[in-house]
Order: structure tokens, then C-alpha cells, then sequence
């Protein structure tokens, strides 16, 4: 029970954080989204940089055979997974963003059945449909009968690619995650990831300008986004996998719109619509029958 009650906790704690990234990249996104980013992992690295050294350069050799898969991995769920969700709230709604985001279980679970012929039952089917329908009815802000007249967020266009970047990583992950130190794994994803952003935040400073990098919010921000949901979020997931499972652990993620919303409401001062939280619940009650459930009918 102890153990029960611990993980739990530990889980609340990691959701938080996750929804604070969601918040501090929509009151920062005065910086654009790559510079966020970049900044975002250059100081988890050196968080991460005493830690994660003496087990990476153990395994130096196991990174360098298995580097091509690696590195996919690194790209997908690294270098442009936040990017696309700090591009996407240059738009749209942090609220919009923390919904979309809870179909990733959902896209992964499609790809494996389409890319790795895992089967699906006939009620995980009705999940997926269901939080498909949720995020449409929050994209069109309830709006399903007057599709022509809406005026379109490009914001809720770009997390399709988070949404693809982390559904991606997760296959990968589940292949080739087991073959390294977990810990030196993300310390190298995040090495290789500032190599391959560099070029797009200067890119980004050339034709944008220079950023107000040195603003109390915009370093508050970043330091918020470099350690707790780069280095604590990570940590407190990874026990609390250990003492609940990763089906139950999951579950918690499944409040990520909550808490998101809530904060959105209360920090950032987003008004949260009708169609918002009907789209949300949707969204979650797809999430779990797909995930959670394993009925004993017959698998199509």
C-alpha cells in the first residue's frame, strides 16, 4: 500500500510538470519555439552532464553500434517533440495543446497495429474512434455542423506532428530503449539534440532577430523547462513505473487537460469553453478504453 500510495504521488508530481510545460511554453512563447527548446535541453545536459557521464562512456561503444536507431529516436522524441508543441502554442490554446497531446497512447497504439501488426479488439477500436471524435469536436470548437465558416488555428495543426514525433519515439523506444543506460540515454539524446537544433535557432535569430533571452520570465521559464520536466518529471516516472507498473502509471497521464486546464484558467488566464471540456473527457474516455482495457472477445 505504501508503495501504492508513493507511486501515486510520484505520478501527480510528473503530470504536474508535464502541464507546466504545456503553461511556461505559452508565457514564453515571446521566444520562439526552437530557441526554446534549444535552451530547454542545453541545461538539462548540464544537469544531467555529472550524473549520466561515467555510465554513457561505459556504453560508448553499444551507442555508436546501435547509433542509427538511436539517433531516429533521438530526433522523433528529443529534438523536435517539444519543438513542435512550443511551435503549436505560438498559436493556439495551452488547454487546445495538453488535449491534443492525450492522443498520443491512442496514434501509437494505431501505428503498432498498422506498422508492427499488433492487434486491436473491437472495443479498442470504439476507444480510438472516440478520442478521434473528441479532439475534432475541441479543433472545431464544437462546431461540427458549420465546418465551412470556421476560421482555422494553425497552432492545433502543428501538434500533429508532436503527436506523430512522440507516437514514433514510443514504437522505437519499446524496440530499442532497453538496449542502454536509461539515464545515459537521455543525456546523449540531449547531446545530439543541441548539435541538430543549433543550426534552426540560428536560423531562427537570423530572420526573427534576437530573442529577449535575458527577461526575469523568459529565464525563470526556461529554468523551469530545463529541470523539472527534462530531469524530475523523468526520474519520478521512471520510480514510480517501478513501484505501480507502466499500465496503472499511465493512467495518471490521462489528467494531463486537467491540470493544464486548470493552470491555464488560473495563471494564464484562458477561458476554458463548454466545448473544451466535453472534447476533453472524450478525449481521456477514449484514451483508457484503447489503453486499459482488454476485453476477452475475439481480436480483429
Amino acid at each position: 500500500m505504501a508503495a501504492i500510495i508513493r507511486g501515486s504521488l510520484f505520478m501527480l508530481l510528473v503530470v504536474m510538470f508535464y502541464a507546466g510545460n504545456i503553461l511556461t511554453g505559452k508565457a514564453i512563447n515571446d521566444l520562439p519555439p526552437f530557441t526554446i527548446a534549444f535552451f530547454r535541453l542545453l541545461l538539462a545536459f548540464l544537469i544531467l552532464l555529472p550524473l549520466a557521464w561515467g555510465s554513457f562512456w561505459k556504453a560508448r561503444t553499444l551507442f555508436w553500434e546501435w547509433r542509427r536507431p538511436f539517433f531516429w529516436m533521438t530526433l522523433s522524441g528529443v529534438t523536435f517533440f517539444n519543438t513542435f508543441i512550443y511551435g503549436s502554442l505560438q498559436f493556439t490554446s495551452a488547454s487546445n495543446v495538453a488535449i491534443l497531446e492525450t492522443l498520443i497512447p491512442v496514434v501509437t497504439i494505431i501505428l503498432a497495429a498498422s506498422i508492427l501488426k499488433e492487434k486491436l479488439s473491437k472495443i479498442q477500436w470504439g476507444g480510438v474512434v472516440l478520442s478521434f471524435l473528441g479532439a475534432v469536436w475541441v479543433v472545431v470548437d464544437g462546431r461540427i455542423l458549420d465546418l465551412g465558416s470556421i476560421d482555422w488555428n494553425p497552432g492545433d495543426a502543428i501538434m500533429i506532428g508532436a503527436i506523430a514525433c512522440w507516437s514514433v519515439y514510443s514504437l522505437l523506444v519499446k524496440s530499442y530503449m532497453h538496449l542502454f543506460p536509461p539515464l545515459a540515454a537521455i543525456f546523449v539524446m540531449n547531446a545530439v539534440s543541441i548539435i541538430i537544433l543549433l543550426p534552426f535557432v540560428a536560423g531562427e535569430w537570423f530572420l526573427l532577430g534576437m530573442p529577449p533571452l535575458l527577461t526575469e520570465e523568459a529565464v525563470t521559464g526556461i529554468i523551469y523547462l530545463g529541470i523539472f520536466p527534462s530531469v524530475v518529471a523523468l526520474l519520478l516516472f521512471n520510480r514510480a513505473v517501478h513501484l505501480l507498473g507502466a499500465s496503472m502509471s499511465s493512467i495518471f497521464l490521462n489528467l494531463l487537460p486537467v491540470f493544464t486546464m486548470a493552470g491555464a484558467a488560473l495563471w494564464l488566464g484562458e477561458a476554458i469553453t463548454i466545448h473544451q471540456v466535453t472534447g476533453a473527457l472524450l478525449v481521456m474516455a477514449g484514451v483508457w478504453i484503447t489503453t486499459q482495457l482488454r476485453p476477452s472477445s475475439k481480436e480483429i
